[in-house]
């Protein structure tokens, strides 16, 4: 692990994004609220908070952060691809940038396992880090 000890603590966000391409009746069935296990989006939120608060565990060479807040945010194209978008924010030494490719990442494999049943086809990706701010590096923008 790195050793940030000597780094400032500054306010750090980071915002990533993934896309989680299916059937457009597979979409559909989640917009609907209408899949067998449950209400998918709100248990994939929950998923990627989760996540987010355990990127440590889960990351071998990642700090464990105390998270200031973690939003995760779901959109479409109106066909065949469901957008999530989480942005997490800290006050520390180090970035939330992992944190919030986690999030998105957890929220994506929840809404396949929650939607497999309907459709095995469901790909992921691609997941990337949209912006960051904060630390000795600067901000950063896609």
């Amino acid at each position: 692990m790195v050793d940030v000890s000597e780094k400032t603590e500054t306010r750090r966000t980071a915002t990533a994004r993934t896309t989680v391409a299916m059937l457009p009746s597979t979409l559909d069935v989640i917009k609907q609220g209408k899949v067998g296990k449950g209400d998918v989006l709100a248990v994939a939120q929950v998923a990627g908070i989760m996540a987010a608060k355990k990127t440590s565990e889960w990351i071998p060479m990642c700090h464990p952060l105390p998270l200031t807040g973690i939003d995760i945010r779901f959109s479409d194209n109106g066909s065949d691809e469901l957008y999530i978008e989480g942005t997490v924010k800290t006050t520390g030494l180090t970035g939330v940038e992992m944190e919030a490719l986690t999030a998105v990442s957890a929220a994506a494999l929840t809404v396949y396992d929650m939607c497999k049943a309907l459709e095995k086809g469901i790909s992921i990706g691609p997941t990337v880090l949209l912006a960051k701010t904060g630390g000795k590096s600067g901000d950063y923008s896609r």
